[in-house]
């Protein structure tokens, strides 16, 4: 069904929106959530006794590398899902074999969506910085409503697509 195939477009380029707002918001208020990364990086807001903490960065020079890794795989993330959205949408007429084969960039934005909000906010933010033992500094609850959306649109996008009748 052509809604099916529209719906699909759409899920992807407002994700694909979402994750440039996301990028464009850190570059623009850069200090906000630079904050954010050396507070969790340092595990200064951690449980005072953690066993942990031996983890901690204390180099401004490896937050600002962090940050700018998160923020370039952000907006990537963005540019893919994008991608994806246009190729779909000029795909959107052809044949099931066509319009399924031209998901590829959608794919891969919902792909690396996942590795930057699950195993980097969850993964490496959330376990080895220990981010879920602060009260001020935890971000789990907002990337875990972010990659649980992308893995709804992510399986959907998946869901093959029949010829059009």
């Amino acid at each position: 069904m052509l809604i099916t195939r529209y719906a699909k477009i759409i899920m992807c380029s407002a994700l694909g929106a979402v994750c440039l707002l996301i990028a464009f918001n850190n570059i623009t208020d850069y200090g906000t959530n630079y904050l954010f990364v050396q507070h969790v990086l340092s595990m200064d807001s951690t449980l005072p006794d953690s066993n942990l903490k031996y983890r901690a960065i204390s180099n401004p020079v490896l937050w600002e590398v962090a940050y700018a890794a998160i923020i370039t795989a952000e907006a990537l993330t963005g540019i893919l899902f994008i991608s994806g959205a246009a190729s779909l949408w000029r795909t959107r007429r052809a044949p099931a074999e066509v319009f399924n084969r031209a998901k590829g960039y959608a794919i891969a934005g919902g792909t690396l969506a996942f590795l930057v909000w699950f195993f980097g906010f969850m993964g490496i933010g959330g376990e080895w910085f220990a981010m879920w033992e602060s009260r001020t500094w935890n971000g789990q609850q907002a990337a875990f409503r972010f990659y649980m959306t992308m893995l709804a649109v992510l399986v959907f996008l998946n869901q093959p697509d029949a010829d059009l009748e």
